[in-house]
């Protein structure tokens, strides 16, 4: 059984960064795609960035393209959203996912297991 666990969000300020962390439990974590959502107050969950399960192939969202970056430790059964030059339209509650597609989804519908979610604030 998957589970994933989300860590490292906090109150930041804008122009700063951070670095979200996504732990995986389970078996097989490197035949899975990582998927990286995000969820403002009223708005719906929304695709941020995924990465394949060899960390080969990467996709982001035009709203944080060159400003996050996605990575994974298969030896940690790890993936991580590195959040640079954050914004105020930032702030959001993140979720990472995990789904044995390939190439990794952009669409909710394609994962399975879910995370409880970390917020991230922006301050401006």
């Amino acid at each position: 059984q998957v589970q994933l666990v989300e860590s490292g969000g906090g109150l930041v300020q804008a122009g700063t960064s951070l670095r979200l962390a996504c732990q995986f439990s389970g078996d097989n974590f490197d035949f899975h795609s990582v998927g990286w959502f995000r969820q403002a107050p009223g708005k719906d969950r929304e695709f941020v960035s995924a990465i394949s399960g060899h960390g080969v192939t990467t996709y982001y969202s035009d709203s944080v393209k060159g400003r996050f970056t996605i990575s994974r430790d298969n030896a940690k059964k790890s993936a991580y959203l590195q959040i640079d030059s954050a914004k105020p339209e930032d702030t959001a509650t993140y979720y990472c996912a995990s789904t044995p597609f390939y190439p990794p989804p952009r669409s909710r519908s394609s994962y399975e297991n879910w995370g409880q979610g970390t917020q991230v604030t922006v301050s401006s």
